[in-house]
Formats: C-alpha cells, sequence, structure tokens
C-alpha cells in the first residue's frame, strides 16, 4: 500500500525544509514529485541534493499566493507527468512582524503583516486546492493533503495570526473534504496533519540561542510541554503523510492528525 510507484505528488512550499524531506521520503517510495516554489534557487539546489531520488523530481517556479501562476502550474505538472495523484499544500509560515514581543504590542501589530500571514497560509492553501482539486475532479479521483499546525488545536504566545490562520486551514480541510466528495467523488480525499514543534529555519532562533546552541526560555517550555520530551524531526512526519496519501487510508477524509509529540494531549499538570 506504500508503494508510490507511478504516483505523482505536487508539494507547494516543496522546497522548504519539511517539504524538501517529505519530497525525499515519497521519492524512496517510488513517486515522482513535482515540487512547486517561489525560490528557483531552492528548488534546483533541493533537487541536486537529493542525489539520485532527485531524478524523480521536477521543479516547477510558481506564486501560490498569484491564481494564474499557481493555475498554469497545475497545467504544466500534468503536461510533464501525464497525470496528477496528491497535492500537499505545504506553503505556509510566520514573520516577525506579526509577532508580539516586548517592543511590539498586539494593538500594535501592523495589518499588512497579519494580511501577510493570512494570505501565505489560509490563501496558499485554497488557491492551489482550487487549481489542482479541479484536475481531481475532472480525473475522478485523488488525495489533497494539508499542512496545518498544532497551534490551530492550542494558539501560542505571540503568534496570533499564524495560529488563527492554521485553525483556518484545519477549518478549511474539513470544508473541502465534504465539498469534493459530495459534489464530485468519494474518490477525492482532503485530510491535513498537525505538526507540533520542528526546528526549522523558521523558529530555529526563536528556540535555540544562536550563539550558544541551548534551548530558549520558549525553546524550554515547549520541550517541557512535549511529553516524549523532544522537538519533532522531519521523519517523524513521513509515515502519517505516507498512509493519508496512500489507498490505507481510503476511507479517512476531513481529519486533521496531530503529529506532536503527546503536547496536545498533555495539560501541563
Amino acid at each position: 500500500m506504500y508503494d508510490f510507484t507511478g504516483k505523482t505528488v505536487a508539494i507547494t512550499g516543496g522546497a522548504g525544509v519539511l517539504g524538501g524531506d517529505i519530497a525525499w521520503a515519497l521519492a524512496g517510495c517510488g513517486a515522482t514529485v513535482a515540487i512547486l516554489d517561489v525560490n528557483a534557487e531552492a528548488g534546483k539546489a533541493l533537487i541536486e541534493r537529493l542525489g539520485e531520488r532527485g531524478r524523480q523530481l521536477a521543479f516547477f517556479q510558481c506564486d501560490v499566493l498569484n491564481r494564474q501562476s499557481i493555475g498554469q502550474t497545475a497545467q504544466d505538472v500534468v503536461s510533464h507527468f501525464g497525470k496528477l495523484d496528491c497535492l500537499i499544500n505545504g506553503a505556509g509560515g510566520n514573520k516577525p512582524q506579526a509577532t508580539t514581543s516586548a517592543d511590539l504590542k498586539f494593538f500594535d501589530l501592523p495589518t499588512d503583516a497579519v494580511r501577510w500571514v493570512f494570505d501565505l497560509n489560509v490563501l496558499g492553501t485554497i488557491l492551489p486546492s482550487q487549481a489542482f482539486g479541479q484536475v481531481m475532479a475532472e480525473q475522478g479521483y485523488g488525495v489533497i493533503l494539508n499542512i496545518s499546525s498544532m497551534n490551530s488545536f492550542r494558539p501560542l504566545t505571540r503568534i496570533p495570526a499564524y495560529s488563527a490562520a492554521k485553525a483556518a486551514v484545519s477549518n478549511f480541510t474539513q470544508w473541502l473534504a465534504v465539498h469534493m466528495a459530495q459534489e464530485y467523488t468519494a474518490k477525492i480525499r482532503v485530510n491535513a496533519i498537525a505538526p507540533g514543534f520542528f526546528l526549522t529555519n523558521q523558529n530555529r532562533f526563536l528556540l535555540t540561542d544562536k550563539e550558544t546552541g541551548d534551548w530558549t526560555p520558549r525553546g524550554k517550555a515547549i520541550v517541557g510541554h512535549t511529553p516524549m520530551g523532544r522537538l519533532g524531526e522531519s521523519k517523524d512526519l513521513f509515515g502519517c503523510v505516507l498512509w493519508l496519501l496512500s489507498p490505507a487510508s481510503e476511507f479517512v477524509t476531513g481529519v486533521v492528525i496531530p503529529v506532536d509529540g503527546g503536547f496536545s494531549a498533555f495539560s501541563g499538570v
């Protein structure tokens, strides 16, 4: 069931840390992978870095916030590979200007920064789902996997825009699952994973000290509230991702699954 030979998977934000590692795992299971990213340099570097498995990848530069760009890319992916089986909506992120701090109070968060976070995470999931979802509706099958966040269940302090945006991604996941099944075919499934705390380029120096590499107070608090006592690694996502994309989960749609080391189960006492 986890043999993806002959399957094509598109990943938005695919040149990022988690997206790139998921692409590596899928290629190892036989899939051909379309890496979609606005950063052409990072996309090409990823393919080179993956060596032999990189031959199963193709890079497509696109902007997930531009409907024309993502629509054209969906056509290009199908034209290149001949079909599309799965879409992973991996594009997303936060920015410091939308994060509260001692120097930036909630009341002063710039509107454009909050809008940027909402657009990237929410529209950056909806627009690719429209473009690639239409391909799936026309061919009569497919799987969409969204990347939500633990923040969608329990908002973290300091990141109100990101937490709210990821909650919207989870809600949209459930809505789209019902819509595709009722309006088109039950052979199109839509689910999401909600990663807990993984060390990425986005949060590295929020959780670890840039000079010493030690945990910051925030990093210590997160690990202290994770029963498994560590941050996640990319490989911790592979099992859940492969399961949700494969026929092993063919009766599963509209769910958001935490992959968080037990964080969501722990009350702190």
